[in-house]
């Protein structure tokens, strides 16, 4: 089932509530399904409490075992909602109602402040849950800081460094705040000659940049040496956020920080400019994250197994016994 006007009302509960995402909003679930993420089919998940609804994207990853409609390029799956009713009871009656379709459900990545109102509901409903970390989120709460103020909290090593490369000179900055062909390609080079894996889906990468450009949210820069670009990041802006989705840089330009520098020159624009409050660098705990941000939270993986269902059994006594294991060694 493909989205519709009804998933759209989520978006704008999502933005009054102040939790506005690209992960929220129903052009993302259907990206992803036309790209190919919905496993061996797509099934939207409902619950329905007065005017208020509950609302779950999944796939069905085989028979009778759904999960959340996710790639490797999500920060995070959620139930989103549409009304300003009552939330849990359109959720409660969402895994009611999930029972019917599904022996197992998987959800991750789950963020930290959300983990526990899923669970809470997954097991009002009857499932058997089991909630494991998996992973890591690192993002910046500025409060009442403003750039300057939050600048002078970063490491001293880190201002250090953005002060000495930026007075060289070396380096040009290009910020853009549209999609534009050219520098789009110009991220596709620096990537090849990254460190980085190969990109998993550029197709799908390149359209929901498009799509971000197109909406006003894309902040695109491109860092060149010698009219060569050796590094790129590519954000957005939303609901008072930025979210870092991809950066990269070429190796044999590191001696010039051209990352660091980028990393700096889009920090400002987006704490000045867009007057953000939060900057989401998504999964992952890569070290360098921590000279950015001051907040670290766990993700979660969510497996939960319907025990109406015998098919569901099996799985849940491994999970299960997993985890006592764990305890004992």
């Amino acid at each position: 089932m493909q989205g519709n006007g009804e998933d759209h009302a989520n978006d704008d509960a999502a933005r009054a509530a102040g939790f506005a995402a690209p992960f929220d909003r129903a052009e993302w679930f259907d990206l992803l399904a036309a790209h190919g993420f919905a496993g061996r089919g797509r099934f939207d998940a409902r619950g329905h409490a007065d005017t208020t609804t509950a609302w779950l994207p999944l796939r069905v990853e085989k028979p009778g075992h759904l999960a959340g409609l996710t790639n490797w390029y999500s920060f995070a799956i959620r139930p989103l909602y549409s009304g300003r009713g009552d939330h849990d009871i359109a959720l409660l009656e969402l895994f009611h109602n999930l029972q019917t379709q599904a022996a197992r459900l998987s959800l991750y990545p789950v963020r930290d402040d959300e983990q526990k109102e899923i669970v809470t509901a997954l097991r009002a409903a009857g499932w058997w849950v089991k909630a494991m970390r998996a992973g890591d989120r690192h993002w910046l709460d500025l409060g009442d800081m403003d750039h300057g103020a939050w600048w002078a909290s970063r490491p001293g090593a880190l201002r250090n460094t953005v002060q000495r490369k930026a007075k060289k000179g070396i380096v040009d900055i290009q910020l853009l705040t549209a999609f534009d062909h050219g520098s789009w390609a110009a991220y596709e080079q620096i990537y090849a000659a990254s460190w980085k894996p190969e990109e998993g889906h550029p197709a799908l990468l390149r359209a929901f940049a498009e799509a971000e450009g197109a909406g006003g949210r894309l902040r695109m820069g491109i860092a060149r040496i010698d009219g060569v670009p050796v590094a790129a990041q590519y954000w957005t802006v939303e609901g008072g956020t930025a979210f870092i989705h991809k950066l990269a840089h070429v190796e044999d330009s590191l001696k010039a920080s051209p990352g660091t520098l980028l990393s700096a020159a889009l920090f400002r624009h987006v704490i000045e400019i867009d007057g953000v409050k939060r900057v989401d660098f998504g999964t992952g705990n890569d070290g360098y994250k921590r000279d950015w941000m001051n907040r670290h939270d766990p993700l979660w993986r969510i497996e939960a197994f319907n025990p109406s269902r015998v098919a569901a059994w099996g799985p849940a006594l491994k999970a299960f016994a997993r985890s006592v294991l764990r305890k004992e060694s």
